[in-house]
């Protein structure tokens, strides 16, 4: 059973003729609950091949089109990509709800050596062109940003006008914001998880996308609430970072949502480093915490494939 949370407002930069457009991308993308399960096929830039090949890793990761069974088969909000892949494999998989990320870069100049700088490869107006001669759902846009960066003011500006040409052709924004370079002592700070939530608001995106934040013995649920309370109508949604024991990834995600007011997951990792069958279950089995209000136990039970 679906569950409504807070209402869906469309942004005053939506133009009057985008308003249905994008209310019809947000619900679809939200199953109309307001909260996003965002499955993430971005890391094949960020980490290159790290995550998708070597031990503990299935080997149906390694190739791509991995990323493509799963969001086909699996019940999923939408699925974050680039558009490079979207081309290659999304005529074979038209039934997926999209979400194209804009920018990159990969993991191999470390902060130490230079502050991370990621800026758009192409715009929106791209985006729109192929959505329209391919027919595929494409219902949002994403963008990384690194506040602390010394180059963040170049970030700043292309996020900016990514939002307001997203929201021109209603579609949905999502921000990936990491606090990151040599001037941030703590990219897991609970203060400055909060500041980049409410830097995301002040931009206008509809969901800000943040490491789950961490400090001393309190659940990264309890230290989330200062960062929902700054983002204010910039929805949540916490990264899921590195894979993990099953049981124990879907209770924190349980945590993050109905403990500390997040508005749903980011997860890559915990999902597509799996075998294809246990790779879609964990999606449903995410997807019933966010949108269905189901408990740890139901959610693990999914996950194993036992009847609920």
């Amino acid at each position: 059973m679906m569950t409504k949370t807070q209402p869906i407002r469309v942004p005053l930069d939506v133009p009057a003729k985008g308003r249905s457009t994008y209310l019809e991308n947000f619900q679809s993308m939200t199953f109309d609950t307001g909260r996003l399960m965002l499955f993430a096929g971005d890391q094949k830039v960020e980490h290159l091949n790290n995550d998708f090949s070597g031990p503990g890793i299935h080997t149906d990761d390694g190739d791509p089109e991995h990323l493509f069974r799963i969001a086909s088969k699996a019940r999923i909000g939408v699925f974050a990509t680039q558009l490079g892949l979207i081309a290659a494999y999304g005529e074979d998989y038209p039934n997926i709800m999209y979400l194209v990320k804009l920018n990159g870069k990969t993991n191999l100049i470390p902060t130490e050596q230079r502050d991370p700088v990621s800026t758009a490869w192409y715009t929106v107006d791209d985006v729109m062109t192929f959505a329209k001669h391919s027919g595929l759902s494409i219902h949002g846009v994403g963008y990384t940003l690194y506040p602390g960066s010394e180059y963040e003011h170049e970030m700043l500006r292309e996020a900016a006008l990514v939002i307001r040409q997203a929201h021109v052709q209603g579609l949905v924004s999502v921000l990936w914001v990491y606090p990151r370079g040599k001037s941030v002592k703590d990219e897991r700070d609970p203060h400055l998880i909060a500041g980049a939530c409410g830097l995301a608001a002040s931009l206008g995106s509809d969901f800000v996308k943040v490491n789950a934040p961490q400090a001393g013995e309190d659940s990264s649920a309890t230290l989330l609430k200062e960062a929902v309370l700054a983002a204010g109508r910039t929805r949540v949604i916490c990264a899921g970072g590195s894979a993990r024991d099953a049981a124990v990834f879907l209770r924190e995600i349980h945590e993050q949502i109905h403990k500390g007011g997040a508005s749903g997951t980011a997860t890559g990792r915990n999902i597509h480093e799996r075998a294809l069958p246990e790779a879609i279950r964990m999606c449903n089995a995410i997807s019933a915490v966010t949108f269905d209000n189901a408990d740890v136990k139901t959610a693990v039970a999914i996950y194993h494939g036992r009847r609920v």
